[in-house]
Formats: C-alpha cells, sequence, structure tokens
C-alpha cells in the first residue's frame, strides 16, 4: 500500500507539471509568447529555450496524457487485471465445488457399494440357506413315506388286536347279523333278535342229526 501511494504521488506530480507545460505551450502558440518554464530547468535551459513551440505542444501534449494514463493505471484497479483475477477466482471456486461435488458423490459411490457388498453376502446366505433347506426337505420325503407306512401299519395292527380282543371277550355271535355278544346276551343289541332261541334251535337241529 505504501509502494502505491508514493507511485500515485510520484506520477501525479510529474502529470501536474507536464500539464503546466503543456498549457504554457498552448499559450506561446496562441499569444505568442515566451518559454519561460524551460528556463527553470538548470544545465538543459539553454537547449531547451531553442525548442520549436509546435514540437514543445506535441512534447508536452503527449507526456501529459501518458503520465496521466500512468497514473490513473496505478491509482485504480487495472480492468483487464481485474477481469482476469474474477476468472481465476470463479475458476478456483468453480474447482472447489466440483471437487467437493466428486467428493460427495464418491461418499455415495462408496455407499451403494457397501451396499451391493452386503447385498451380495445376504443373497448368497439366502441361497446357501435354501440349498439346505432343499436338501432336509429331500431327506424328510422319504421319511414321510416310511412313516405313512408304519401308520398303516399300525392302523391294521390296531384293527387285528380290536379283532382279537373282541372274539377274545366276545365268545359268541349274533347268528342272524354276526355281531360279537357276550354270553349272558339273550337278545342281540344291534339286530333285537332273539339270541337264546335261535341257539337252542341250532342244538336241537345239531341233536337231531
Amino acid at each position: 500500500m505504501g509502494k502505491k501511494g508514493l507511485s500515485i504521488w510520484l506520477f501525479s506530480t510529474l502529470t501536474f507539471m507536464s500539464l503546466l507545460h503543456l498549457i504554457e505551450a498552448i499559450s506561446v502558440i496562441v499569444f505568442h509568447n515566451e518559454i519561460r518554464l524551460l528556463q527553470l530547468y538548470p544545465l538543459v535551459n539553454e537547449k531547451l529555450g531553442t525548442i520549436d513551440p509546435t514540437a514543445y505542444f506535441w512534447v508536452t501534449a503527449i507526456s501529459t496524457f501518458v503520465l496521466w494514463g500512468i497514473t490513473c493505471a496505478i491509482a485504480f484497479d487495472n480492468p483487464v487485471e481485474t477481469f482476469l483475477n474474477k476468472i481465476l477466482s470463479d475458476a478456483k471456486k468453480q474447482s472447489g465445488m466440483e471437487t467437493q461435488l466428486l467428493e460427495e458423490k464418491s461418499e455415495v459411490l462408496d455407499l451403494m457399494y457397501e451396499t451391493m457388498q452386503s447385498d451380495n453376502e445376504t443373497l448368497a446366505q439366502v441361497k446357501d440357506l435354501m440349498y439346505n433347506v432343499r436338501a432336509d426337505v429331500k431327506e424328510i420325503q422319504p421319511l414321510k413315506e416310511t412313516v405313512g407306512k408304519v401308520k398303516t401299519e399300525l392302523d391294521n395292527l390296531r384293527k387285528e388286536i380290536k379283532k382279537i380282543e373282541e372274539t377274545a371277550y366276545f365268545q359268541s355271535l349274533c347268528p342272524s347279523c354276526g355281531k360279537p355278544l357276550l354270553p349272558e346276551f339273550k337278545i342281540c343289541p344291534y339286530c333285537g333278535r332273539n339270541v337264546k332261541l335261535i341257539q337252542e334251535k341250532i342244538i336241537s337241529v345239531k341233536d337231531y342229526r
């Protein structure tokens, strides 16, 4: 900031002095006055006093505009430099935003990859479980058929045992309907026939023979 202020002061002073020479050059051309400011410079005042008024005008005019332009360029921000700095700043911001966006996307991609890996592991476990279930079902199927056969055989055995029990417990059968009867039954509880009468007739027929 100090260097910039010193430069502005120096070039503004030179611009002011050049402007004074320019005003004098105009007065010399218009009013035909004598050149006096150039006599203030020692050692070169004699050579500068012989300068042509038109050349004096153009030299002072050009130097005034050049020094004024340099002063303005130092005092104010250079528009080209400002534009370039803005472009660079926008590029940095854009690069930062893109970098942040890439980081966020990379985090999302990492989460998706981890999720896919977890899903693949879960699917592999489910696949193994289904395979084990199918193997167990295949093993259980013959066992189920065997159990069915054993159950059928047990039912048949129960029927046979029941028949044996009925034969052992009920010593006589109804001659009419064939149902098992106790010895003390005189009338069949199934068909209502007189069992004693039928048995006596059968005995009498046997005796008759």
